[in-house]
């Protein structure tokens, strides 16, 4: 599928933007579940607020073993600014969901077809993985005026492999632009260190610090700005991020997070598979 080039400019920047990669038909489908997924969530914890703040993040609470138990179910995760000062919402519920995670990509037939196939192996292959292994999927919304920043990370600090083989598959669901949040990278960032380890060692998840290498910055990285149905795929390594969103425009995004199964998944990852419930590739 991918060129000598293609590839040789994967593995020197760090990541791969592939336009056109799904029909809009196959993203109209996909946008249609997840509203419809959005719409019915009538959750308890109701403030299980996505954030990728770490001192939140650390807090062993309900929102946390709300996300524990979304490794292997459907649940729904709130924008930060969606509530007013009572706690209400500020506008409809599927107006102010963040994101829906994780395991999508099995127990959901639109978001399945989506997720698999033939192409999607035959990418995997080609960016060096010899049996990709699915381990999560997100649907993004990026919500008009409230979609919040997602600071910089590296993907590879929560899918942590020995020796690092996560690759991002990012899919653009709707345009996305400097003002609606799109997605900024540093180039060739992914040859320097991982910086941290998200870890499940007792009964809530703990991010630590492994190296102290500061984070770039948008001086030294650049904006992918890309339309619907374009690919983006990245090194676990790559450090990224996306701005708030301050326009009137959603920016829908779906993601997948991908190991080789060669390498050998730390049982210190916060989403582990057993067997009634494995992993799975792309086609299997």
């Amino acid at each position: 599928m991918l060129t000598a080039d293609q590839i040789s400019k994967f593995n020197d920047d760090g990541y791969i933007v592939l336009p056109n990669f799904k029909s809009a038909d196959e993203l109209a489908e996909l946008k249609t579940r997840a509203l419809e997924i959005a719409a019915g969530d009538n959750s308890e914890v109701q403030k299980a607020i996505f954030t990728t703040d770490r001192e939140k993040r650390n807090l062993a609470n309900a929102a946390n073993k709300y996300f524990i138990e979304s490794a292997t179910t459907v649940k729904c995760f709130f924008e930060e600014k969606a509530f007013d000062d009572e706690g209400e919402l500020i506008q409809p519920l599927e107006q102010s969901i963040n994101k829906i995670g994780h395991a999508m990509h099995d127990l959901d037939p639109v978001f399945k077809a989506f997720s698999s196939g033939e192409k999607l192996h035959e990418l995997a292959n080609d960016l060096g993985m010899i049996e990709p292994q699915v381990w999560q999927s997100m649907y993004i919304f990026k919500q008009p005026r409230i979609g919040g920043e997602v600071g910089w990370h590296q993907d590879g600090s929560f899918f942590y492999t020995e020796p690092m083989s996560v690759i991002t598959f990012w899919f653009a669901v709707d345009d996305a632009t400097l003002a609606n949040g799109c997605l900024w990278v540093e180039p060739s960032g992914h040859k320097g260190p991982l910086r941290e380890r998200y870890t499940l060692t007792g009964e809530f998840p703990k991010m630590n610090e492994i190296d102290p290498t500061p984070w770039p910055d948008t001086d030294t990285a650049i904006p992918l700005e890309v339309k619907a149905g374009t690919l983006v795929c990245f090194k676990g390594t790559l450090p990224h991020y996306s701005a708030a969103n301050t326009s009137d425009k959603a920016r829908h995004a779906t993601t997948l997070h991908v190991t080789d199964g060669h390498a050998d998944y730390v049982k210190e990852n916060w989403i582990q598979r057993g067997a009634d419930f494995p992993v799975r590739g792309f086609t299997s």
